[in-house]
């Protein structure tokens, strides 16, 4: 489960979008949360020199913002809170302090100070989603609805959608599921799509070809189906099982979400073909990209495991030059 929670804050009003879901995720997982808000240094290469005058107020700003945030949640009953003010390149240091704290669950805003974009997340939250190696869980703030006290506020979910591919890693994510639906007695519900199978031709298939597809398909089906009643033995809550067979599995999924008003999608980082070469996989990345409900990822695999990029590689090749 998780923690320690991690929520980095700008100071504008669409990164306290994530304020009501913390609330939320502190009360379910009974977990330590660190707000954490990054200076980030304008001076050195190529940049205006900083004033150290205007340097000390942004740093006493930015001290009296955290400061209000832990008060509010202090009264909230979320006791266990911890304020940190940091300084540098933002995403590197949220990484950098995530995984020196040991961090379980990132909660990030899709947007912030820079304002909404026609993009689905900020350049800044793209980045700690790629190399902080934790579970994330991401709030769009072009969705958020407006309260008049964000900080006190509880978001209550209703219906949790959790995409399930029949392999062990995808079910990582069914007992975080289950907690946060029980915590909030929501309906949960498990979605699985059948994919047709693709035969590359520059020809029409045959008439013995199509046919063998079918064929493969309601197997697969059928398969799919055990498999959901399988679970349904083996999870210790009820839950609505979702079955579809289509060309597209991705696509399916979106669809799904939507169809059922979901107002949450839980899913593991990784399913059937995920590989350590990524730290998420083509359904959580697809999510990421063009989802438009809160998206809790749950990281399957442990953070020494992940591969570093070539682009990691040659930025630790050359620090310092």
């Amino acid at each position: 489960m998780f923690d320690r929670i991690l929520v980095p804050l700008d100071g504008s009003s669409l990164a306290e979008c994530v304020l009501p879901h913390l609330v939320a995720l502190a009360r379910t997982f009974d977990a330590e949360v660190e707000l954490v808000h990054v200076l980030a240094c304008n001076g050195g290469k190529g940049g205006a020199p900083i004033d150290p005058l205007s340097w000390e107020i942004r740093k006493a700003e930015a001290r009296s913002y955290l400061d209000e945030v832990y008060a509010r949640l202090t009264e909230a009953d979320i006791d266990n809170v911890s304020v940190n003010l940091l300084e540098g390149e933002p995403a590197q240091r949220i990484v950098e302090f995530a995984q020196s704290r040991d961090i379980d669950l990132i909660v990030l805003s899709s947007h912030g100070q820079a304002g909404l974009n026609r993009w689905n997340v900020s350049s800044v939250v793209r980045k700690v989603i790629q190399c902080a190696n934790r579970s994330i869980f991401l709030v769009r703030a072009y969705t958020a609805p407006e309260t008049e006290s964000p900080f006190t506020s509880e978001h209550a979910y209703k219906r949790l959608l959790v995409p399930v591919d029949g392999s062990r890693r995808a079910e990582c994510a069914l007992n975080i599921a289950v907690t946060v639906a029980r915590a909030h007695e929501a309906e949960l519900l498990l979605g699985h799509v059948v994919a047709k199978p693709e035969m590359p031709s520059r020809v029409p298939l045959s008439t013995e070809d199509n046919a063998l597809l079918e064929r493969f398909t309601e197997r697969c089906r059928d398969a799919g189906a055990d498999y959901l009643e399988q679970l349904r033995g083996r999870l210790s809550m009820n839950f609505e099982a979702l079955l579809s067979v289509s060309d597209d599995r991705i696509a399916a999924l979106h669809a799904l979400v939507d169809e059922q008003c979901a107002d949450l999608v839980v899913l593991c980082a990784h399913g059937f073909s995920g590989k350590s070469k990524w730290p998420f996989g083509s359904v959580a990345t697809s999510f990421i990209e063009y989802g438009t409900t809160p998206l809790l990822m749950v990281q399957d695999l442990d953070p020494n495991s992940l591969e570093a990029t070539h682009a990691e590689l040659a930025a630790a090749e050359t620090k310092g030059h």
